[in-house]
């Protein structure tokens, strides 16, 4: 899709609306990908949220530093499990351990200085202009890392818009009203969570004609499919269960999102992944994401000649048994030497208190997405996980750099009673389709 969706001598709006650390960092690849960047001074000025995000004046485009030896993420020890992160009202954050620093980079020039020639390696493309409205959550550990993301955004030179979506009774209305104009006027819009209520409604606002669907993880796979087949758009591991009272009374609105996420004569669709997709609904455009951004701003990493394991949220999710994923955890760890334990953002302090002191291992809360924490170093010579997004995203961010990543498959035994009934096939999935890993048969009891 071409950056120039706008009206015929304007540069193409685009609003990018992310609610986690991972859509933020697809939504800069997909930027990347397309030449966007921020026209400088000379664009309309954006209001914001509660934290004004806003980019200053770009200075002239130099060669980007190299990248210092970065200390590693926030650890973790057995009497230290709660979040690295605590945010607070007005945007401070309290940290649980050494929070490395983004490393400094140069800046992208305004748009006309691009189109002068004065960036560095050529003229920068598209002329179109981005602002990133971040639906900021409610758990610490989320919006520290998307406060980190946001600022690597701005150091990318585009706008960020920080909007306290979920701050109250009334925080909605405000941000709904308070992005109302911003959507209408819109040319592009892109999401990263079209199974978000939040993103579903702000869809019954805009007149946009070009709609691009950036990865959420795993869940991608899940939305295209659902699309392909005409069905409700509901999350995987919800899926199989009955509709409670709130989707009933939402159920309009998520019809008219799947309506428009559906390309048509006025509307174009794009999604942009790193999964695997092979249910393609007619008229949508696929991009494939190669994590480009990430490999061309970080590293290569020190590799270490231990593993490390990441680990999931999926007992949070409620799909597998608390006490079965300790056991699989210890299991995994012994069998390949781990030493580190990479905690999913959404795991509980509690559960990865018992890790630690179950387990011995080390517990790191990370401040960014595991692809950049991964590429930035140190990492394990061999990384494990679960089923997960990560087994699909790792190889690409860490392309050329001999690391392998090693997958372990959920022992159906494994699975809670109120699991959905898709779990075990989708998450079989998830593993089968991923590319460049190593799969490794479920852990069984010592």
């Amino acid at each position: 899709m071409s950056p120039r969706a706008g009206q015929a001598g304007h540069p193409a709006r685009t609003l990018a609306f992310v609610e986690s650390p991972v859509q933020l960092l697809n939504v800069l690849e997909w930027a990347h990908l397309h030449g966007l960047h921020d026209p400088g001074p000379s664009g309309p000025a954006e209001p914001s949220g509660a934290d004004a995000g806003g980019v200053g004046a770009a200075t002239a485009s130099v060669p980007p530093p190299a990248l210092p030896t970065q200390p590693g993420p926030a650890h973790i020890g057995p009497a230290h499990a709660g979040p690295a992160h605590v945010d607070h009202a007005h945007g401070g954050s309290a940290h649980a351990g050494p929070v490395p620093a983004v490393p400094a980079q140069g800046r992208r020039l305004p748009a006309g200085a691009a189109a002068a020639g004065a960036v560095a390696g050529g003229t920068a493309a598209g002329g179109a202009e981005l602002t990133v409205v971040v639906l900021s959550p409610t758990d610490p550990m989320t919006r520290g890392q998307l406060r980190r993301m946001a600022d690597l955004a701005r150091d990318e030179g585009y706008r960020v818009r920080w909007e306290e979506a979920r701050g109250g009774t009334t925080a909605p209305f405000h941000t709904i009203g308070g992005l109302a104009g911003s959507l209408r006027r819109a040319d592009r819009i892109v999401m990263g969570d079209p199974f978000s209520r939040y993103v579903q409604l702000l869809l019954t606002i805009t007149r946009a004609r070009d709609l691009v669907v950036v990865d959420d993880g795993t869940a991608t796979m899940e939305f295209v499919a659902q699309l392909a087949r005409g069905e409700r758009l509901v999350r995987w591991h919800r899926k199989g269960g009955r509709p409670g009272a709130r989707d009933l009374l939402f159920a309009p609105v998520s019809s008219s999102a799947r309506r428009r996420l559906t390309p048509s004569d006025r509307r174009r669709v794009e999604v942009f992944s790193s999964m695997p997709v092979t249910e393609i609904p007619d008229g949508v455009t696929v991009t494939a994401n190669d994590f480009a951004w990430t490999r061309a701003r970080f590293g290569p990493p020190r590799i270490t000649q231990s593993a490390d394991l990441v680990g999931t949220s999926l007992v949070e999710t409620g799909v597998v048994d608390g006490d079965r994923y300790l056991e699989a955890v210890r299991n995994l760890a012994k069998a390949h030497g781990a030493t580190r334990y990479f905690a999913h953002r959404r795991e509980s302090a509690e559960k990865l208190h018992r890790l630690a002191a179950e387990t011995g291992l080390e517990i790191v809360r990370p401040d960014l997405p595991l692809e950049l924490i991964a590429r930035r170093g140190p990492i394990g010579r061999t990384i494990l996980s679960f089923p997960s997004t990560v087994v699909h995203t790792l190889p690409l961010a860490l392309a050329g750099t001999g690391v392998r990543v090693a997958v372990c498959d959920i022992d159906p035994t494994w699975l809670t009673d109120t699991a959905s009934p898709r779990a075990q096939g989708f998450l079989s999935g998830v593993t089968g389709t991923a590319r460049d890993v190593h799969r490794l048969a479920a852990v069984s009891p010592a």
